[in-house]
């Protein structure tokens, strides 16, 4: 199994990204509409918000899940006993921010959500009939207006030699939402299970975007989409004293959005979250 870059601009664009993403739960694009500028400046920006005290300022509010997240209370991932070695600041339009980090962060935001909704019309327009059938409204419906939606600020921090043994940056694990928009981090690292059980490391060429299935297009679609395990491994060399920042925006439907005969958005959230620890 190989993962390859699909031109997002090339006539066959839609179906080979789709077909990606149904063979090996990822995608990946190149020439996309994404401001690579601002992703740049983003990474630069956020590595100096994390550097800083001034981020303790901002720690998470555990009814609303905005804002910081410091490594002492990072996740343990679904099955897994160990923290992951990571940090991260969970940003939604609603919740709090540092000022001078906002207009920067908003705009990445406005433009990654726009490009979701289309590649959610890509896979609904490239699913089975029998397939389509299942969702209870447009995919591109399901998250517009949603304020679920999340932007993730990953930091991995330099490796200092005294981690828990068998701890990683990220351990094996899938994600919760209906698709993860993510372009590709400044270190790579990133790594997805395939079919056959071995890992296969994700095309982390810089002006890439990223996209992976999450559960609940998992449930919606039946399990026609996979939704896929993957990882984040701990550097070697050189690499360990690198820090590695990461912006995942997960897509998660608006909370009365029906899944499945078993679940809303909602109840599934909700259930996730118990499990990881984080209410």
């Amino acid at each position: 199994m190989k993962l390859e870059a699909v031109d997002f601009n090339a006539p066959d664009a839609a179906a080979r990204f789709v077909e990606s993403l149904r063979n090996t739960g990822f995608g990946v694009l190149k020439n996309h509409p994404i401001s690579q500028d601002l992703v740049a400046s983003i990474y630069t920006n956020w590595q100096e918000f994390f550097n800083s005290e001034d981020k303790m300022g901002f720690r998470f509010n555990p009814e609303t899940q905005d804002g910081l997240f410091p490594s002492d209370v990072s996740e343990v991932a679904k099955g897994q006993q160990k923290k992951d070695i990571k940090e991260f600041f969970h940003y939604y339009p609603w919740g709090q921010c540092p000022d001078s980090l906002k207009d920067e962060i908003q705009d990445y935001y406005d433009q990654a959500n726009g490009f979701a909704q289309q590649l959610l019309s890509w896979v609904e327009t490239h699913s089975p009939e029998e397939v389509s059938a299942r969702y209870s409204q447009s995919l591109s419906s399901m998250i517009d207006g949603s304020e679920k939606t999340l932007l993730r600020v990953l930091h991995y921090p330099p490796m200092q030699g005294d981690e828990e043994p068998g701890a990683i940056r990220a351990a094996a694990h899938e994600d919760i939402n209906l698709l993860t928009i993510l372009p590709a981090a400044n270190e790579p690292g990133l790594q997805v299970l395939g079919k056959d059980g071995k890992w296969l490391d994700v095309p982390c060429d810089f002006g890439n975007i990223i996209i992976n299935i999450g559960d609940m297009l998992q449930e919606a679609s039946g399990g026609y989409f996979p939704s896929t395990t993957h990882r984040v491994v701990n550097p070697q060399g050189a690499d360990m004293s690198k820090s590695r920042i990461s912006l995942p925006l997960f897509l998660h439907p608006k909370p009365d959005v029906v899944l499945s005969e078993r679940y809303t958005a909602h109840s599934y959230l909700m259930e996730r979250l118990r499990e990881l620890g984080l209410i």
